[in-house]
C-alpha cells in the first residue's frame, strides 16, 4: 500500500504504477480524447503498465467491437466497453505473463465541449480490475459532469481524474472513502462533478454503495445525490430532466403524517395549477448535510436512516449540502426549465425570513428572494400550529420591515397558501414525536406513517428501548 504524507501529483501516481510490475491492462476512452492513455505514455515506463489503447469514435466501428447500445454515453455502453476488452486481456495474455500480474480495463465515455456540442456535458467512467492476481474481476463505475467551458479543458479534467480513480482502485480499495477523497486530486471542485458512484464485485461485497454516495457529498466530489423510489442511487439528471419538480426540503427526524400531508397536498394542487400530468412531475423529499456534524463516528449511517423512510413511503430522496433555499432552486434549474415547486410549514418562516440567514451575500435577502422566485419558481406554504393557535400564509407574521415583501410574494402568486391541508394532523411536532421514541413511551406511531413507524420499530431507531 501507499502511504505517503503529501497529495502525489498526476504524474507520479501515473509513474508509481507503471513502475508497479504486476499492473498491466488496457485503457480505452470515448469522447474528449486519450487523456487518460496520455497521462501514463507521458510519465514513462507505460509500456509496464499498457497493454493497449483505443477511441472507437465511429458509431458502427464501435458497435461493431462492442455490440448495440441504446445511447453511446451511458453505463450499458460503459459496461459493454470494459466487459469486451477485459475479456480479451485474460484471454491473450494469462498464459502469457507473470501469474503475478493482476489485469484492469479502464473505459469512458463521454459527452465534452465541441464546436456541436451545447447540451450538459457527462458521462460514464470506470474500472474493471482483479483486486489480486487471479481474483475473478470487480468494478468501480461512476457518472461524472464535466464543467469545463472548453474541451480542451475538459479532456485534461478527465485525464487526471482517470489516472486517479486507476490509482484509487489498486491502492485505497480497502478504504473506499479515501478512494473516493482522492479522485479530485489535482483538481479544483467546479471543474469536474462525481453525482454517482457505484462498486461492485467479489471485492466489494460489504461496500455500502448508498453511503458511498452519501460520502461523494462529504468529500465535495457534487452538492446532491440523490436515490430513487427503490432506494438505489441514481444519477438525478436522469429523474429530473425535462420534469417538473416539487420538492419538500425537512430534517425528517422523523418523517411524520404531517409530512406526507404536505407532500401529497401540493402535489396534488401542482398538478391542478400547472395543468400537468401528475407523471410529469417528479416528487422530492430533500434533506441537507448542513447539519450533519463532522464528529460523529456514525453520523452518516444515521442520516441514511432517513433516507430508507422516506424511500419506504415512496418518494425520491434529494441530500444536499445547500444551506439556503435558492441554491436548492438553482441546482434543479440545471436539469430542466419546467415548473419548480417547494413545499414549506410557516414553521420555515423564522429562518426565510431572517436576513441574518444571508449574511455574506451581497444583496441579502432581495437577492436571495430574487433567485429563489427568478422563474417558474412557487412556493406552498403549509400551516401550522402555533401554541395552539392556527398559523398559515394568511397570518404569519414575519419581521415588520420584510411584510412588504412578504406580501409583493403573495401577490404575485410566488407564495400560495396549501390548500388540501389536514388540522387534525397539526399537532404532530417531530421533535416532540423524537422524544417520544426515545423514552419507549406508547402513542407515537400514531404521529408517524405506518410504514416509518414499521421501519422504526425494526431498526431500533432513534434511541428506541428494545
Amino acid at each position: 500500500m501507499h502511504d505517503r504524507p503529501t497529495k502525489l501529483s498526476t504524474e507520479q501516481k501515473a509513474l508509481d504504477i507503471n513502475l508497479d510490475e504486476q499492473k498491466y491492462g488496457t485503457v480505452v476512452e470515448i469522447g474528449a480524447g486519450q487523456e487518460v492513455a496520455r497521462q501514463f505514455f507521458s510519465a514513462g515506463a507505460a509500456a509496464g503498465t499498457i497493454a493497449k489503447t483505443s477511441s472507437a469514435y465511429d458509431m458502427q466501428i464501435s458497435d461493431a467491437i462492442y455490440g448495440k447500445a441504446e445511447r453511446y454515453v451511458s453505463l450499458e455502453r460503459l459496461r459493454q466497453m470494459m466487459e469486451h476488452e477485459y475479456e480479451l486481456l485474460i484471454e491473450r495474455l494469462a498464459h502469457r505473463r507473470s501469474r503475478n500480474t493482476t489485469y484492469f480495463t479502464y473505459a469512458a465515455t463521454v459527452a465534452a465541449r465541441s464546436y456541436k456540442q451545447t447540451s450538459e456535458c457527462h458521462g460514464w467512467v470506470g474500472i474493471k480490475l482483479q483486486m489480486y492476481p487471479g481474483a475473478p474481476a470487480s468494478e468501480i463505475v461512476l457518472h461524472v459532469r464535466m464543467l469545463d467551458e472548453t474541451n480542451k479543458l475538459q479532456s485534461e479534467a478527465l485525464g487526471i481524474l482517470g489516472v486517479n480513480l486507476i490509482y484509487g482502485a489498486f491502492y485505497s480499495a480497502l478504504k473506499p472513502k479515501a478512494l473516493i477523497e482522492g479522485l479530485l486530486d489535482n483538481l479544483d471542485n467546479d471543474r469536474i462533478e462525481i453525482d454517482l458512484i457505484n462498486f461492485s464485485g467479489p471485492y466489494f461485497e460489504e461496500v455500502d454503495i448508498r453511503l458511498m454516495n452519501l460520502h461523494l457529498v462529504r468529500s465535495w466530489c457534487c452538492r446532491a445525490v440523490m436515490f430513487d423510489r427503490d432506494n438505489q442511487p441514481v444519477v438525478p439528471g436522469s429523474v429530473l430532466r425535462k420534469k417538473n419538480t416539487l420538492v419538500l426540503r425537512g430534517s425528517f427526524r422523523p418523517p411524520t403524517k404531517v409530512h406526507v400531508d404536505m407532500m401529497e397536498g401540493a402535489l396534488r394542487q401542482f398538478v391542478q395549477e400547472e395543468a400537468i400530468s401528475r407523471d410529469d412531475v417528479t416528487a422530492l423529499a430533500e434533506i441537507t448535510m448542513a447539519e450533519l456534524a463532522a464528529d460523529k463516528e456514525r453520523a452518516e449511517e444515521q442520516f441514511l436512516n432517513r433516507v430508507d423512510l422516506l424511500t419506504a413511503l415512496g418518494y425520491n430522496v434529494l441530500v444536499s449540502d445547500y444551506l439556503r433555499f435558492f441554491r436548492l432552486r438553482s441546482w434543479i434549474r440545471r436539469y430542466s426549465h419546467n415548473t419548480i415547486g417547494i413545499v414549506l410549514s410557516v414553521l420555515d418562516f423564522h429562518q426565510l425570513f431572517d436576513p441574518r440567514f444571508y449574511e455574506g451575500l451581497e444583496g441579502g435577502i432581495l437577492e436571495a428572494m430574487g433567485k429563489l422566485f427568478s422563474d417558474n419558481t412557487r412556493v406552498y406554504v403549509y400551516p401550522a400550529r402555533i401554541n395552539g393557535e392556527l398559523v398559515s400564509l394568511d397570518n404569519v407574521e414575519v419581521p415588520a420591515e420584510l411584510g412588504h415583501l412578504l406580501r409583493h410574494l403573495v401577490a404575485n402568486n410566488a407564495m400560495v397558501p396549501a390548500r388540501y391541508t389536514h388540522e387534525e394532523n397539526l399537532h404532530i411536532i417531530p421533535g416532540e414525536v423524537l422524544k417520544q421514541i426515545a423514552s419507549g413511551k406508547p402513542g407515537w406511531q400514531d404521529s408517524v406513517p405506518e410504514p416509518v413507524a414499521a421501519l422504526i420499530t425494526e431498526r431500533k431507531l432513534y434511541g428506541l428501548p428494545a
